[in-house]
Parts: C-alpha cells; sequence; structure tokens
C-alpha cells in the first residue's frame, strides 16, 4: 500500500455520497507497500479502505479481482469484501483513477513471522487455493516468465547503479529461467503477492489475507513458491529451515503436493526471487516525485535468489518427503 494520489475534501465527499456508509469522521493515507493509493476511513458505519488504483493495475482486471474477494468470502476465506454503492457497483471513480471501498479486517501484520506464523500461511494459502478452484474467471499472470524480459528491460541501463554486476546477473538468470521454466504444473487462482503485510494476526491465529490486486491464474506451487521467500528468510537473508518445513506442512495438511510440483519447486522459487527483485528495481529506479511511498530494496531478493540457485531439492526448503 501507499499513496500516489491525493484525494480532496470535496472529492472525497461527492464519491462518498454515492455509498450508503455515511459521513466520513477519519480519513488518512496508507504508506506501507508500493503499488496503489489507499486509505484508512471511519464512517458512521465502522472502518473501510479506500483504493485508489494505480501502476500496474488495469481498470479491466478489476471485476476479477472484486469477484475472486466476493467468491473466497462465500467459501469461508476471510479476506475484505467489496462495498456496492446505491447503483450495485463495487468499482467507481476518484481523483481520476478506479476506486473501490472494502471492508477492514481486524488485526495486526508481523515483521518477525516465527514458526507458528509460517504454518498457518501456508494452510491459508492451500484454503484459499482448494476456494478459488470453481472462480469462473480468468487473468492471466502479467508479472510471470512471459512478463520477467519487459521488467528487465525497463531497467536494463541504470541497474548497475544499484549494484556492480546486477545488470550482467540479472540477465543470465533471466535466460536459464526462459529455457528451463517448468509447465504443465497444476494450476488455479493465485494471490500471487502474499507477504508479511498482506496478512493479518491476531496473536499467533491468522485472521485475514488482504490486497488480492495480483492475484491470477498461474501454477498453485509458484505462489507456495513466492510464500518462502517473503516469510521463511531472516533479517539477514538466511533461510529459516524450520520455518520453511512449518510452511509447507501447513500447505500439505490441505493440499498436498504432486512430485512434480516437489521436482519444480527450486526452480519456482527462483522466478519468484528474480520476479521480486526486477519489479522492485524498476520500482527503486522509478519512485515519483512526492509520493508517500518507501521502495524496496531490490538486493533483499539478489540475495534470496542466489540461496534459490543454491538449492538442489524442496528437502533444502524443509519438504519431509
Amino acid at each position: 500500500m501507499a499513496v500516489y494520489t491525493e484525494v480532496s475534501d470535496d472529492a472525497l465527499r461527492a464519491f462518498l455520497a454515492l455509498y450508503e456508509i455515511g459521513d466520513v469522521t477519519s480519513f488518512k493515507g496508507i504508506a506501507e507497500g508500493v503499488e496503489n493509493s489507499n486509505f484508512l476511513m471511519r464512517t458512521a458505519a465502522g472502518q473501510y479502505i479506500l483504493t485508489l488504483y494505480e501502476k500496474r493495475v488495469k481498470a479491466e482486471d478489476l471485476p476479477f479481482f472484486i469477484g475472486l474477494m466476493e467468491h473466497l468470502a462465500q467459501r469461508g476465506v476471510t479476506c475484505p469484501q467489496p462495498v456496492r454503492n446505491r447503483a450495485g457497483s463495487a468499482l467507481g471513480e476518484l481523483a481520476g483513477r478506479p476506486a473501490t471501498v472494502a471492508t477492514f479486517l481486524d488485526g495486526l501484520w508481523i515483521r518477525r513471522p516465527n514458526v507458528r506464523h509460517c504454518s498457518e500461511v501456508g494452510e491459508a494459502l492451500a484454503r484459499m487455493h482448494l476456494a478459488g478452484a470453481d472462480f469462473p474467471l480468468k487473468r492471466a499472470n502479467a508479472l510471470s516468465l512471459e512478463g520477467w524480459r519487459t521488467l528487465f528491460g525497463a531497467a536494463e541501463a541504470r541497474t548497475d547503479e544499484v549494484a556492480p554486476h546486477l545488470r550482467e546477473e540479472s540477465a543470465a538468470e533471466l535466460a536459464f529461467l526462459e529455457a528451463h521454466w517448468p509447465t504443465g504444473l497444476p494450476s488455479g487462482v493465485i494471490h500471487a503477492d502474499l507477504f508479511n503485510d498482506n496478512v493479518f494476526f491476531l496473536g499467533e491465529k491468522l485472521s485475514g489475507l488482504i490486497d488480492f490486486y495480483f492475484a491470477c491464474n498461474d501454477a498453485l506451487a509458484y505462489d507456495l513458491a513466492i510464500c518462502l521467500s517473503a516469510w521463511c528468510f531472516e533479517p539477514d537473508n538466511e533461510f529459516n529451515v524450520s520455518k520453511g518445513r512449518a510452511m509447507i506442512a501447513g500447505y500439505e495438511s490441505l493440499r498436498p503436493l504432486g512430485e512434480a510440483e516437489i521436482a519444480a519447486l527450486p526452480l519456482l522459487a527462483r522466478g519468484a526471487a528474480l520476479r521480486f527483485m526486477l519489479t522492485r528495481l524498476v520500482d527503486w529506479l522509478n519512485v515519483p516525485t512526492g509520493a508517500k511511498v518507501a521502495p524496496k530494496n531490490p538486493l533483499e531478493y539478489r540475495d534470496k535468489l542466489r540461496f534459490h540457485q543454491r538449492v538442489r531439492s524442496a528437502v533444502d526448503y524443509g519438504l519431509m518427503r
């Protein structure tokens, strides 16, 4: 989450007049994250999140995201629910941007997850995959293999400003993954961005998943590979195998991995690490003037990528079979 677009009092008042949630009593921007403009809003009816869609989110994809959250909630996955206006639409426009209002979830995101947190995330991820199996809409992953070449091209000329030889290292990894990327794995709806700040906890109990604006159809095990990097490394970027074991076990408690998925997990983790390194690289080099956003360091994912390059099997992530 972040704030790129400011909202005037008059524009906000006119926008919310279309909804039946009462007058605003407090309104503030949320600076965390990097993709959309987000605001925490309290009205006479309760707390809500107002999102203005920026950057990589396309307006034509919003029905997929909105429908998915409603679909998942109907199947027991706790996630924000889009609030529909008086005309029955969950999508509006504010400050020249597509905009939605969504319900607020209780809980906090965990900066230093422990083994129990990782187990809960693994189980919640599998539950989401199962719940999304009959979701009728489809959305291709624009930030999978085909999109990485475009991302690299957008940053290539300045990549070595971030770290020496990063351009060469990134180009070599991209070429390797283009030649070896696994195909034919079980696929479905994935979250594709289930980082710490997109999962809420009450104590050690997971209370909800948020920010579905990268959700798409892709290999289910790729989603797990993203989570292994997001949750199971320590602050010094050393992999914690106990956390990895807990996450995989939590996931397999609801959806056991197939043999092809197990064999592909190291490659999927390499791809996930490259994807986030490249998007962070582009963001790091292109922070809009005046934006209330803290870009994330791409070198964190360069270091994680180097770990995944050394992995020989899923056992190295804690798989117990």
